[in-house]
This record gives C-alpha cells, sequence and structure tokens, in this order.
C-alpha cells in the first residue's frame, strides 16, 4: 500500500462522553489527495477539513491520533484488515457498506452542487439549465449523472480532464456551470472570486466515520464526540473554515441524530444517551 505517515498529533483534553477512557493512540487513515478534506502542505503532511476533524477527535477522545495518508482504493480493505483503527477519510454511508463495517452518525451532507460564473442568473430548478452546457470531471459520478438526465434536463454535457479544467470553462464561458461534490464546489468557489455556487442537488446521503464490525464502543464513543462537536459549534467553524459555507439548519454536520449511528442502516444502535460535552 502506498502511503505517508504525517507527524502525530497529541491530545490530552476533556472528555466528550461520560466515563473516563484510557489514553492511548488510534491509527487513523485518510485520502491525502482529497481537497479540501485532505491536501499536501507545502511545509510537508497533510492539512484540510478532515485532517482537522480528526485531530479534535483526538482532543475530545484523550488519545493521540495516528494519521496516515494513503491511496483511497486501500483504506477500506487497509481498515478491515487491522492497519486502521477507523477511517478518517470523507467515506459515504451506504447500505452495502454497512453491512461489512459500522458507522458513526453522519457528519457532512454529501451533495451535488452546481457552480456558475459570479453574476449568473439564479437557477432554483434543474430545469432552467435547458440548453446550457455543464461541464464536469471526465468519468466521475456527476458525469455519468449528468449525462443520464442530459435528455430529460435538455443540457449538454462536456468532460474535462480534471474538475480544475471544468470549472475553468465555465470562467472562460465555454461552459455556464460545471458540477461535482457540494464540499469541492465549495472550495473552488472560496478560493476563486469569478465564481459562485449555485444549484444543490441533495443526495439523501451523507460522510461518516467507518469502523471494523466488532469495533462498537469505540464507534459510540466517536459518535458521542462527533455529537458534542455538532452541539458546541465546531462543526460549524471547520465548515466555515475550510468550505466557507455556515451549515443549513437540518444539515448532517449540526443535527444530532438519536443513538449511536445513522438511523436506518444495519449496525445501528438505539440507546438513549445525552452527550456530556465539556
Amino acid at each position: 500500500m502506498n502511503f505517508m505517515k504525517i507527524a502525530t498529533i497529541g491530545a490530552v483534553a476533556a472528555m466528550a462522553f461520560t466515563g473516563a477512557v484510557e489514553a492511548k493512540t488510534y491509527k487513523v487513515g485518510l485520502d491525502g489527495t482529497f481537497a479540501p478534506h485532505a491536501m499536501p502542505k507545502l511545509s510537508g503532511g497533510v492539512e484540510g477539513f478532515n485532517v482537522d476533524f480528526a485531530n479534535e477527535l483526538g482532543k475530545r477522545l484523550g488519545a493521540e491520533m495516528d494519521i496516515t495518508a494513503a491511496q483511497w482504493s486501500g483504506l477500506l480493505p487497509g481498515m478491515q484488515a487491522g492497519t486502521y483503527d477507523f477511517l478518517v477519510a470523507p467515506t459515504t454511508l451506504t447500505e452495502e457498506r454497512s453491512k461489512s463495517m459500522l458507522f458513526s452518525e453522519g457528519y457532512l451532507n454529501t451533495d451535488f452542487q452546481f457552480v456558475v460564473k459570479k453574476g449568473a442568473e439564479e437557477i432554483t430548478d434543474l430545469k432552467q439549465f435547458k440548453g446550457k452546457v455543464i461541464a464536469v470531471n471526465k468519468g466521475a459520478v456527476y458525469d455519468r449523472w449528468a449525462r443520464e438526465l442530459e435528455s430529460e434536463v435538455g443540457w449538454k454535457v462536456e468532460s474535462y480532464g480534471t474538475n480544475t479544467d471544468a470549472i475553468q470553462a465555465v470562467i472562460s464561458g465555454r461552459a455556464f456551470a460545471n458540477v461535482a461534490g457540494n464540499t469541492a464546489s465549495a472550495w473552488a468557489v472560496k478560493k476563486n472570486p469569478m465564481i459562485a455556487l449555485s444549484y444543490l442537488h441533495s443526495t439523501g446521503k451523507v460522510f461518516s466515520v467507518p469502523f471494523p464490525k466488532a469495533s462498537g464502543e469505540l464507534r459510540n464513543m466517536v459518535d458521542a464526540a462527533i455529537e458534542c462537536m455538532k452541539l458546541d459549534g465546531t462543526m460549524t467553524k471547520l465548515s466555515e473554515k475550510w468550505f466557507g459555507v455556515t451549515p443549513a439548519a437540518g444539515s448532517a454536520a449540526i443535527t444530532v441524530q438519536p443513538g449511536y449511528g445513522e438511523p436506518g442502516f444495519e449496525g445501528y444502535d438505539p440507546t438513549e444517551h445525552t452527550p456530556s460535552c465539556s
């Protein structure tokens, strides 16, 4: 497995749940090339939303987080093989995945969001894209989704080698909009004043923290820490820092779910509890 070690971040802070937890080190993995969730720093190592997210979890668990940046393709198999205690890479919770691993409650929505040139007309319905050119990253899930709707919506889809190239097509006027993941789109807009966020297509899916099936106790501890991060505004601060977006009411970044895990998926634990945050 091709991976890169990142400096271990120590943290011994107040617990985010009831009861003492033995201080230890958790081995966690993420994809270090998925901006703005994790990306290389000029000084070495990686930075991003999920790096801050992981380190904040470490503080609340009273543990050190040994973070490894590796290729996405090896992360889930690596966790199942015992290389990682859990993953802090943004991982979409699906019914299929929940059959072989445990998941925390969702901490971010993973939706499709359009980017347009600043000053473009406001789009509130997909039908308004009729006759317009939509630029996408070739081979991405957004490429497939847009092409499946090409005849229904009446837009023209053009594919580019990278999402950066697709956004450049919007800036140059060769395309009206680009569609990508909501967090990637927000990051692009935060960096470039020439573009703006446009229509958001909700998928109903969330990013969640995955664990091996036998790690129920650890999953519940991390879940409780995430709940406290939602309640005390930490998730909002991280979203504003990395995406330039304040989470909307009812979004996964600020909504605490009952029990442990995400309701409706295998592995969900309905045990009632009140997060003890300090």
